[in-house]
């Protein structure tokens, strides 16, 4: 592995444990960030050389924790082989595949970091084309995974959100932003154990919109347990939806759940 503590990379890290900007501080820094990414050369944040394009050099991006092709063909979950999990046979969940890219391991948990807690808007686009590479297409519209009103106040931006552009925009597929709300301002996933997580986010979105006949993808950060996804697949079904895909930047390694 050719990362190593650079100032830059030590730069991304810390930026992830400060404030984040408010919503017209992101749409003007959004700006910015596509008038330098336009005319000077970029580094990459990882290592800190010339990056090609992007945010990342191509070595660090090819070092990057990506997923095994053999992995449970609904949960994503690393497998021998290319079957239905344990889990996913003895519980199916609402939802009927999940695609992603990466492994939630170092250092790509810090580039998710920095985006969701440190307000570095530029790796929504790195983050999304990743995700946009591994994506199978054939659905009707995409969702964001959707922010209680409280946590987008206090964060300014909806990561997922930012991810999800990225991706509407590469593939075409129509973004539907206000389609679903979270109306309870639930705890965050990661600080509670397993058992707890389904009950946490238990009537926790609405859906404001008809989906009769239609095939959802539904854009996220990270799918640890996925009882967030699941929750929201099973209020899209519940409003017509055919069929869920949830299409997330990382799984999480069941040892690191």
């Amino acid at each position: 592995m050719r990362f190593r503590k650079t100032p830059v990379f030590e730069t991304l890290v810390s930026s992830a444990r400060r404030d984040t900007v408010s919503n017209s501080g992101s749409r003007i820094l959004n700006g910015c960030l596509r008038f330098v990414r336009a005319r000077w050369p970029q580094n990459c944040v990882l290592c800190g050389a010339r990056a090609s394009s992007g945010t990342l050099c191509a070595p660090c991006e090819t070092d990057l924790p990506w997923l095994p092709r053999q992995r449970c063909a609904v949960c994503a979950l690393p497998l021998p082989s290319g079957a239905v999990c344990g889990a996913c046979v003895a519980l199916p969940p609402q939802f009927d595949r999940v695609d992603a890219p990466f492994a939630y391991r170092y250092p790509l948990a810090q580039l998710i970091h920095a985006l969701k807690y440190g307000g570095r808007l530029a790796l929504a686009r790195t983050l999304g084309d990743a995700l946009t590479r591994t994506v199978s297409r054939d659905v009707d519209a995409i969702v964001p995974m959707p922010l209680a009103r409280e946590r987008l106040a206090e964060r300014g931006f909806n990561q997922a959100l930012e991810i999800a552009r990225v991706v509407a925009a590469r593939t075409g597929i129509p973004l539907l932003r206000n389609a679903v709300r979270k109306v309870v301002d639930t705890p965050p996933q990661a600080a509670l154990p397993w058992n707890e997580r389904a009950r946490n986010v238990r009537r926790a979105f609405v859906c404001d919109s008809d989906f009769a006949g239609e095939r959802i993808a539904v854009v996220d950060d990270v799918l640890t347990t996925g009882a967030t996804l699941n929750e929201l697949a099973r209020v899209l079904r519940k409003a017509g939806a055919v069929s869920v895909a949830g299409w997330v930047v990382a799984r999480t390694p069941i040892e690191s759940a």
